[in-house]
């Protein structure tokens, strides 16, 4: 008999595992509700299963397979997030989630289900911020500057190899330590163009080459990068991530919703994209140990794909930053189908942890499934039937306590949300965009003096004066040949290349080596640069 079938059974009366099931979830300070507990057939709506607030910043996962509830688990912690006053970034990858703007429709259903877990379900809809890749799509457009993304995420997202992205690291070493501002992704190209130029190889002679070959391969894959609409992601005005971390004027935390359905067939961009997020804040925000509540609690939807052909580097970074922006007060959640699909040293950072319900169809499940039950606390269920057995909407739960240790494992049956389940309309979408008092900042795109346009004006200027220089030299024949053979010889031009290095914007970057502009950007674990608020 499944959990679910089970739990249509009248209650019995909770004693010696049960109880101290429950008693590892009667917490004294503030705390999420859940749901309420599975056991021996019933489901107890007097043994809630809680997760306590300041717990948040120790990260989790929300696993299961398709279909199962993660989504609505997402929302439901979303909702009681933002009405203890935590902002709540929420990456949505169907266009399911915009809901949680709106009061959700009562029925039977929900009644029904509110009522087996003792929940006061009200209608309620909350303050949201909607946002989109570049303008793809609807949403306020967050953007960023190639400088500012970095590049270790610009290798990842590019799927370049570890050779690539070392001569990459040099270029932007290059740009930073010459003031060529790194913009749009026609900025990279041309520093790139420049850097294997007959003039500008000798500008990496002391720090290394850019080989022509490896050149090609990254224009290649900026090009191809471009053609698939991503090139209006980076530019300005680049989104300043601190928005993230507002309250609404009730108090209640802001839930930003980053609409991703237009881009959901580029998953390296918008994966990548998301750990940017994480990494600028992460650069920006002050040390501040553990809150008595987060500062904001992060959702990284579809995990699966920032892991995937990810390389050691990039695996051992994100480790880092998730292992570090805890005490930042920032949580994150990873969602995904299986642990599996999580890289071992970031789940083993993972505290709390919701498991909806696995599938052991083939033996390659059946596999996931032993795992899966390795990574859970000693149990009083038997979790490989359990995980088998739960219905939409239920999950095997353990949490960190408020002293920090894992709550005993629960099965759990999930309160309903309050908000929508499901979209908004359009109309209202678009309304919510438009009427938001940041769309007028980040709405039009600004495309302003940068490396493109420097290099471009500065070729122009050579080219030009390598042809007054020709035209000079061949007035001079004229001039030797019509007698003056005897005059003192005109003194030789300078070649294309000295005129180049000797040129206003050269010398310009020359001088500002010893300024604030001329130093070279620090950067943060993923390359990405810091940025003055």
């Amino acid at each position: 008999m499944s959990v679910s079938e089970q739990s249509e059974q009248p209650p019995a009366p909770l004693a010696g595992p049960a109880a101290e099931i429950a008693a590892g979830y009667a917490f004294d300070g503030a705390a999420l509700d859940l749901g309420a507990l599975l056991w021996d057939g019933g489901c107890h709506p007097d043994a809630p299963v809680r997760i306590p607030l300041p717990m948040l910043n120790r990260h989790g996962l929300v696993a299961g397979a398709t279909g199962t509830g993660k989504t609505k688990t997402l929302q439901l912690i979303a909702e009681q997030l933002s009405a203890q006053g935590v902002p709540v970034f929420l990456a949505d990858i169907k266009g399911d989630v915009s809901g949680i703007s709106a009061p959700g429709e009562d029925g039977e259903k929900v009644r029904e289900r509110a009522a087996q877990v003792g929940q006061e379900w009200r209608a309620t809809g909350f303050p949201c911020e909607f946002y989109g890749l570049g303008g793809t799509g609807p949403g306020i457009p967050v953007r960023a500057t190639v400088t500012s993304f970095g590049p270790v995420l610009l290798s990842k997202v590019l799927q370049l190899n570890q050779t690539q992205e070392q001569s990459l690291g040099l270029i932007f070493h290059y740009a930073d330590a010459k003031g060529l501002e790194l913009v749009d992704l026609k900025d990279l190209r041309a520093v790139v163009a420049f850097l294997v130029s007959d003039t500008g190889k000798a500008e990496l002679k002391g720090i290394g080459g850019l080989s022509t070959v490896t050149a090609g391969v990254i224009l290649r894959s900026i090009t191809a990068f471009e053609q698939q609409g991503a090139g209006d992601f980076f530019g300005e005005p680049e989104f300043d991530t601190s928005e993230f971390l507002r309250t609404a004027a009730d108090g209640r935390g802001t839930v930003s919703v980053l609409e991703l359905p237009a881009v959901q067939d580029k998953p390296q961009l918008f994966s990548t994209f998301l750990m940017w997020m994480l990494a600028d804040l992460f650069n920006d925000l002050p040390e501040v140990g553990d809150p008595e509540k987060p500062k904001l609690v992060f959702f990284f939807d579809e995990a699966h794909l920032l892991f995937k052909g990810a390389s050691k580097a990039f695996l051992e970074s994100i480790t880092q930053t998730v292992r570090l922006i805890r005490s930042k007060g920032v949580g994150i959640f990873f969602v995904t189908q299986t642990p599996k699909d999580v890289p071992s040293d970031v789940l083993a950072q993972l505290g709390n942890r919701v498991q909806h319900a696995l599938r052991a169809f083939t033996p390659d499940d059946a596999k996931a499934l032993k795992a899966t039950v390795r990574t859970f606390p000693n149990s009083a269920y038997d979790l490989e039937e359990v995980l088998t057995g739960l219905g939409t909407g239920e999950a095997v739960i353990t949490v960190l306590s408020e002293r920090g240790a894992p709550t005993p494992v629960a099965a759990t049956r999930l309160r309903a949300p309050e908000s929508l389940m499901g979209p908004i309309d359009a109309a209202a979408l678009d309304a919510a965009v438009k009427g938001s008092l940041l769309y007028g900042r980040y709405a039009e795109a600004v495309d302003r003096e940068s490396a493109y346009e420097r290099l471009t004006a500065e070729q122009r200027a050579a080219e030009a004066a390598a042809l007054e220089a020709a035209a000079a030299q061949e007035a001079g024949k004229a001039s030797k040949a019509a007698g003056n053979g005897g005059a003192r010889a005109p003194k030789p031009e300078p070649s294309l290349a000295e005129q180049v290095v000797g040129s206003g914007i050269f010398k310009s970057l020359a001088r500002s080596i010893g300024t604030q502009l001329g130093r070279e950007i620090s950067r943060s674990i993923f390359g990405t640069a810091r940025r003055k608020r």
